[in-house]
C-alpha cells in the first residue's frame, strides 16, 4: 500500500529537487544555457520571418504600423539578451575550464542561478508577446524600439515597457554573476602559465571583464527609466533628458557588440587552425588584439549620436577613436587569413562555418569603418544600411562563429558524432540566406530608404522581396539545424573512445590539438 505524502517528505523533495538545480559540473551548465539560448532564437528568429513577410509588399497589406514595430522591438531584444549572451556562456562554461585545466568553475552554485535568472528575465521581456498572444487586456507587445528612447518609453501607458525593463535589469544582473565567475576561474583556477592561455579563452575573460562595467551602467539607465515612469520623476525628460539616454545607453550597448563579437572571434581562431593543419599565426598578437577591443570599445559610442547636434570637435574625436578601434579588428583577420595560407584545410562543417564567417566579417567591418566617417554617418545612419551593416556581423559572423563552435564542440557537449552531411548542408543555407538577405539590404540602404518604417516606395519591392527569399532560406537551414541536432543525438554515433574527452576530430597528430580533447 503506497503512503500518502507528507510534509516532511514533501519538504525533503523539494530540498532534493533545489539541490539538483543548483549542483552541475561546468558541461551541463553550458548545455543548459545553449539550449536556452536555442529556444529564444528560434523565438527571435519568428519575429524577423514575420518582419520580412510583413514587407513583401510596400504597404501595410499584413500587419499594422504597430505590430510592426513591436516585432523589430522584440526581435532586438531577443536576438541579443535572450540568444547571443547566454550561448557565448553557454560554448565558455562547455571548454573553458577544460582548456585552462580547472576542474570545474569557481562558482558552480552561482552559475546556475545566474542561469536561472534568465527564465524570468525571458519571460518579462516577452511579457508583451505573451499577452498578446492570450488576449490578456491592456498587455501588449512593446512597439518603441529595441533601444527603448524616451520620451516614447517613458509616456507609453503600456506594462509591458515595465516588465522588459524588469527582464533587462534581471539580464544586468544575471551577466554580471556570470561575468564575475568567468574572472575568478580563470584568474585562480587555472592550471597552466598565463602564456598557455588559448585564444578563445583569452576573449572569453575579456567580454567577461568588459561585462562588470558595460552591465551595470545598463541597470542603472532601465533603473531611471523605471524610476520616471513609476514614480514620476524626470531623470530622463526635460532639457537634455532623452540625450542623457542616449549617452548612457550607448556606453553600454557599443561595448555590448563587442562583448558578443569577441568570443565567436576566439571560436574562430580556435576552430581555423584545427583544419588547416597549422597552428594559429600571431597568435600573440590575436592575445594583444583582444585587449584591444576590449578597452578602445568603451571610447566609440558617441559615434550612435552624430545626428544629435553635437559639436564639429567631439564628433571628430569619436570618428577616430572609432576608426581606431578597427586596427585591432584587422589584425584578427591577418592572423586567420595568414592561418589559412598554404595550410591543408578539411572541409568540415566547423570549417565551413568558420571560412564563412570571416568573409562576413570583412564585408560587415568595411562597412563598419564607412559608418565611423562622420559625413557618411550622417547621410546613412537612419537608413537600411546600418541593418545590412549590424546584421552582416551579427548574423553573418557571430551566427556562423556559434554554429562552428556548436559543431566543433558537439562531440564534447553531447558524446555524440555529428552527421556531417547534414551539417554541411545546414552550414551552406544559412551562408546562403545570410549573403541574399542582407546583401539585397545592402543595397537598399545605399539608396537611403530609411529603416524602421513598415511601408515603402513600390521601386524598393524586388530588393525586399529579395530580402525575404533570403530570410526564408536562413529558416529553412535552422529548420535543418534541429534535424542535424535530432539525428546526432538519437541515432548518431558515439564519440570514438569511451567518452568524450577523445578526440573525435582526428588532430591528436595535428600541430594545434588542444587540451578539451586530452
Amino acid at each position: 500500500m503506497t503512503r500518502a505524502p507528507t510534509p516532511k517528505r514533501a519538504l525533503e523533495g523539494a530540498r532534493g529537487l533545489l539541490a539538483g538545480l543548483s549542483s552541475v559540473d561546468h558541461r551541463r551548465l553550458g548545455r543548459w544555457h545553449l539550449a536556452f539560448a536555442l529556444a529564444m532564437g528560434l523565438w527571435g528568429g519568428l519575429d524577423a520571418l514575420f518582419l520580412r513577410t510583413a514587407l513583401v509588399t510596400p504597404g501595410p497589406d499584413r500587419w499594422t504600423a504597430e505590430t510592426y514595430n513591436a516585432f523589430f522591438t522584440t526581435h532586438g531584444l531577443t536576438m541579443l539578451f535572450l540568444f547571443v549572451l547566454p550561448a557565448i556562456w553557454g560554448f565558455a562554461y562547455a571548454a573553458v575550464p577544460r582548456l585552462i585545466d580547472a576542474d570545474d568553475i569557481a562558482f558552480p552554485r552561482l552559475g546556475v542561478w545566474a542561469f536561472w535568472l534568465q527564465v524570468p528575465a525571458a519571460l518579462s521581456i516577452r511579457a508583451g508577446t505573451i499577452g498578446g498572444v492570450l488576449g490578456l487586456a491592456g498587455l501588449e507587445p512593446v512597439a518603441s524600439g529595441w533601444t527603448l528612447y524616451p520620451p516614447l518609453s517613458v509616456f507609453s501607458s503600456n506594462p509591458a515597457v515595465d516588465a522588459v525593463l524588469v527582464g533587462l535589469l534581471l539580464v544586468a544582473v544575471g551577466t554580471a554573476a556570470t561575468a564575475s565567475n568567468f574572472v575568478v576561474t580563470v584568474r585562480r583556477h587555472r592550471g597552466i602559465r598565463w602564456l598557455d592561455v588559448d585564444t578563445f579563452t583569452w576573449t572569453v575573460l575579456t567580454s567577461a571583464a568588459m561585462s562588470l562595467v558595460a552591465f551595470p551602467v545598463l541597470a542603472v539607465t532601465v533603473a531611471l527609466l523605471l524610476a520616471d515612469r513609476a514614480l514620476g520623476t524626470a531623470f530622463l525628460l526635460g532639457g537634455g533628458g532623452p540625450l542623457l539616454w542616449q549617452h548612457l545607453f550607448w556606453f553600454f550597448a557599443h561595448p555590448l557588440v563587442y562583448i558578443l563579437v569577441l568570443p565567436p572571434m576566439g571560436i574562430v581562431s580556435h576552430v581555423l587552425p584545427r583544419f588547416a593543419g597549422r597552428r594559429l599565426f600571431g597568435r600573440r598578437s590575436s592575445v594583444y588584439s583582444t585587449l584591444a577591443i576590449g578597452v578602445v570599445s568603451f571610447t566609440v559610442w558617441a559615434h550612435h549620436m552624430f545626428v544629435t547636434g553635437m559639436s564639429p570637435s567631439v564628433r571628430t574625436v569619436f570618428m577616430f577613436t572609432t576608426l581606431a578601434v578597427a586596427l585591432p579588428s584587422s589584425a584578427k583577420l591577418c592572423t586567420w587569413l595568414v592561418t589559412l595560407w598554404g595550410g591543408s584545410i578539411r572541409h568540415t562543417a566547423p570549417m565551413i562555418a568558420s571560412i564563412a564567417a570571416v568573409g562576413f566579417f570583412v564585408v560587415g567591418g568595411v562597412t563598419g569603418v564607412f559608418l565611423a566617417a562622420v559625413p557618411i554617418n550622417v547621410r546613412y545612419t537612419g537608413t537600411y544600411y546600418v541593418v545590412a551593416h549590424f546584421h552582416l556581423l551579427l548574423a553573418g559572423f557571430v551566427g556562423l562563429a556559434l554554429v562552428a563552435g556548436a559543431y566543433y564542440w558537439f562531440p564534447l557537449l553531447t558524446g555524440r558524432r555529428l552527421e556531417p552531411g547534414l551539417a554541411r548542408l545546414h552550414a551552406w543555407l544559412t551562408i546562403v540566406g545570410v549573403a541574399v538577405a542582407f546583401g539585397a539590404l545592402l543595397l537598399v540602404g545605399l539608396a537611403q530608404l530609411p529603416r524602421r518604417i513598415a511601408t515603402y516606395p513600390a521601386a524598393y519591392a524586388p530588393l525586399q522581396q529579395l530580402a525575404t527569399v533570403g530570410a526564408y532560406v536562413i529558416a529553412a537551414g535552422q529548420l535543418v539545424f534541429l534535424l542535424v541536432l535530432g539525428s546526432s543525438l538519437w541515432i548518431g554515433d558515439p564519440a570514438d573512445g569511451e567518452s568524450a574527452d577523445d578526440d573525435p576530430w582526428d588532430l591528436e597528430d595535428g600541430p594545434s590539438h588542444m587540451r578539451e580533447w586530452r
